[in-house]
């Protein structure tokens, strides 16, 4: 072999494992997402005893500006005769980099008894400023973030993807940055425990968690909310309760598809 052969062969040689090492990195990065394109989660709300009505969480991988993305939509709406005497219908959408875990674009557009909203806030994450489209009143506004913020819906999903529970202890918080409206707030996250309930899908290891919601006109106190969450890869909420200033709201995971990891059930 001669000396040109030999260093041509050296090079290919460096180049495959370069190669394979990115492969690699991709792939192992891939898998350490809890979720991804396809994803689809239907709830049911209940308040106390009557069915109030039903959410579904949507996960589509898109292009935003030339920029891949996956576009989360959540929407709820009250049903039967709940819808009769409070008819809602909210659509919450977010628009979040597949490789970065942050939000470009959120939507908000709710109609909840006769009370609207009609919100668009663009972030720009080299300039750090949001900028506000408020639809219904036709005004725009500019403020600024904290870099790495997220908006209301990213969060769960930024937390689904970077949050580390193998050493995790009861009673650990977990804080973020979130944008919300016009503001920023300090989002809070305490860990309770571990503990497999019953759904209807089977006996699930669940992860239990107290986000710090603002007390005052629909939440009873500071810790009202609570979550249960897989205790597996997916880390999709199975059970979400709320005491509100009058009765209380229960989410139950009633439907799943498109999930990235196999669910885990326990088995007596």
């Amino acid at each position: 072999m001669t000396l040109s052969h030999r260093i041509a062969f050296k090079t290919c040689v460096k180049n495959l494992l370069l190669l394979l090492l990115t492969l690699t990195i991709t792939m192992l990065s891939a898998q350490q997402k809890a979720y991804g394109d396809g994803e689809w989660l239907k709830f049911r709300i209940h308040y106390g005893l009557i069915t109030a009505g039903t959410a579904t969480l949507e996960v589509n991988q898109e292009y935003l500006d030339g920029k891949q993305v996956f576009h989360i939509e959540g929407f709820g709406e009250t049903t039967g005769m709940t819808s009769w005497f409070f008819p809602v219908e909210d659509n919450y959408q977010s628009y979040v980099d597949v490789t970065k875990d942050i939000p470009y674009k959120f939507i908000r557009k709710i109609d909840e008894g006769g009370h609207t909203k009609d919100i668009i806030i663009e972030f720009n994450h080299d300039t750090q400023v949001a900028l506000i489209k408020n639809l219904k009143h036709n005004t725009e506004k500019s403020v600024s973030f904290p870099k790495g913020a997220q908006d209301m819906v990213s969060s769960f999903y930024y937390l689904r993807n970077n949050l580390d529970v193998s050493d995790i202890k009861v009673n650990d918080e977990i804080e973020l940055d979130m944008f919300f409206d016009k503001e920023n707030y300090k989002f809070k996250l305490k860990f309770l425990g571990r503990e497999t309930i019953d759904t209807e899908f089977g006996k699930v290891p669940c992860l239990i968690f107290r986000p710090y919601v603002q007390s005052g006109r629909i939440f009873k106190e500071k810790e009202s909310l609570t979550l249960w969450v897989s205790d597996d890869d997916n880390k999709i909420p199975l059970v979400i309760k709320a005491d509100l200033t009058v009765g209380s709201l229960k989410a139950t995971l009633i439907q799943f598809k498109g999930l990235s990891h196999s669910f885990k059930i326990k088995i007596d």
